[in-house]
């Protein structure tokens, strides 16, 4: 008797557990679809409202309106170079600089692990950040997007701590082989820790991938230096200051023909799915890397 009443108590934790987790679903996927739907219903018809997650017109006039836009191929290419670049160095210099303060014979290890957190609580400012860009001569560059990002305060500490976890027996070992420090950071250290370097790579990637405000202060006045996402803040700032026409956007990119049949609303939808595949795209080859990470080091020999 007492397992039966156990065995239904346990059903029903897990009928009520999957209840809930499929409200959550729903409430977390509802919007993504919504917007979705906009993005690929008719403008016109969209201004009606009602649209839930299916569109009732479909079209995909709207992204042809946004890619119409003279210098979004420019920023999509530069954002997608930034990114690729970006997290490839932001990775490697933050697992160097773990590496070296993982080490438990690395004199100082204290003082630049102490130094390092301080940097995460104070900042220099906007303006000293400014000045520091423009006598480093990166305002007008490219590589004002990737040089200021490659070492991480955060994503050193995140690394660092799985190091730490490592048996320091196997550097010993190495050594004990003739491989000098590259060669046990190369070759030992690094493929051990791909989940937590799979991790920040998408942190960095993602914060490439969303970053605007660094071309709007050092590279506004260049348009071939321009981002995906500084551009479509543009569009957005421009869509949003009219009426439910496409003025704004028709001023904005210069296509008479195009612009008129769209509207703010469908062209806001569908600039955030152009902002958002990306990501969505990349997300789901780095999830294991996620689980390795939870569960690596959960169970200790």
């Amino acid at each position: 008797m007492t397992g039966s009443r156990k065995g239904w108590d346990d059903r029903l934790f897990d009928i009520v557990n999957y209840l809930f987790l499929t409200v959550v679903l729903l409430a977390t996927l509802y919007p993504f679809l919504n917007v979705l739907a906009i993005s690929l219903n008719e403008s016109t018809d969209t201004v009606r409202g009602g649209i839930t997650i299916f569109p009732r017109e479909f079209t995909f006039a709207n992204y042809q309106a946004i890619f119409e836009y003279d210098n979004l191929v420019t920023g999509f290419m530069n954002s997608t170079l930034r990114t690729v670049i970006g997290t490839v160095l932001g990775v490697f210099s933050s697992a160097m600089v773990a590496f070296t303060l993982s080490r438990g014979d690395f004199q100082g290890r204290k003082m630049f692990s102490t130094v390092l957190v301080l940097t995460l609580y104070f900042s220099g400012g906007l303006i000293p950040g400014y000045m520091l860009m423009r006598d480093l001569h990166l305002v007008d560059s490219f590589w004002v997007y990737v040089l200021p990002g490659m070492v991480n305060a955060f994503n050193i500490i995140i690394v660092r701590s799985f190091m730490d976890g490592l048996p320091f027996a196997l550097q010993e070992s190495a050594k004990m082989d003739g491989a000098n420090d590259f060669a046990i950071f190369w070759r030992i250290i690094l493929p051990l820790c791909t989940p937590v370097l799979a991790t920040i790579a998408l942190f960095i990637a993602v914060g490439q991938w969303n970053s605007w405000f660094d071309t709007y202060l050092y590279n506004s006045s260049n348009p071939d230096l321009t981002t995906l996402q500084f551009e479509l803040m543009k569009i957005l700032q421009n869509t949003t200051v009219g009426s439910t026409d496409a003025n704004a956007f028709r001023s904005t990119q210069g296509q008479e023909s195009t612009a008129a049949a769209v509207s703010p609303e469908s062209i806001k939808m569908a600039i955030s799915m152009v902002t958002i595949i990306p990501i969505l795209i990349v997300y789901p080859f780095l999830q294991r890397f996620f689980v390795q990470g939870m569960t690596l080091g959960a169970v200790k020999s």
